[in-house]
């Protein structure tokens, strides 16, 4: 489940794995196509192929989680990640991401085109026009979602 997730925050006390081999069984579920291209190679065939649990700090190390945080902060920090994304212009960031996400199951030059179609689309947008006007002006955007 960890890898349909787009920001990862753990407690020290986590441990992660992909089990199956250890199992006798294949890892399946997504993992094989997922876990390489979202941390290096060499990191992904680790986790894939030894089974091995890792601690919170080297999953850090292998970009497969965001921030490690005491258990007391879990949800604050979680909540904080919320707000930080929710303060931005919803179109942009939904763009952002499903370019991000299509642009994982492209070639390099059609994830570049992917990319400037989805870029045309939100400058079109009322937001673009009110985000640097926004800043022009010192004052907080008021995104419409147009």
């Amino acid at each position: 489940m960890l890898g349909l997730t787009d920001i990862r925050v753990a407690v020290p006390e986590a441990r992660f794995a992909v089990m199956e081999p250890k199992r006798g069984l294949f890892a399946g579920g997504g993992s094989t196509v997922r876990l390489p291209r979202q941390i290096p190679y060499a990191f992904a065939m680790e986790l894939l192929l030894t089974a091995d649990l890792v601690d919170a700090e080297r999953a850090l190390a292998m970009g497969l989680i965001n921030r490690v945080v005491a258990a007391d902060r879990l949800m604050d920090t979680a909540y904080d990640y919320a707000a930080r994304i929710a303060a931005n212009a919803p179109l942009a960031v939904s763009a952002t991401k499903q370019s991000a996400v299509e642009g994982l199951a492209f070639d390099l030059e059609s994830a570049y085109d992917n990319e400037t179609r989805h870029s045309d689309r939100i400058f079109e947008t009322e937001d673009a026009k009110e985000g640097p006007r926004a800043f022009a002006e010192k004052r907080p955007p008021r995104w419409r979602a147009r």
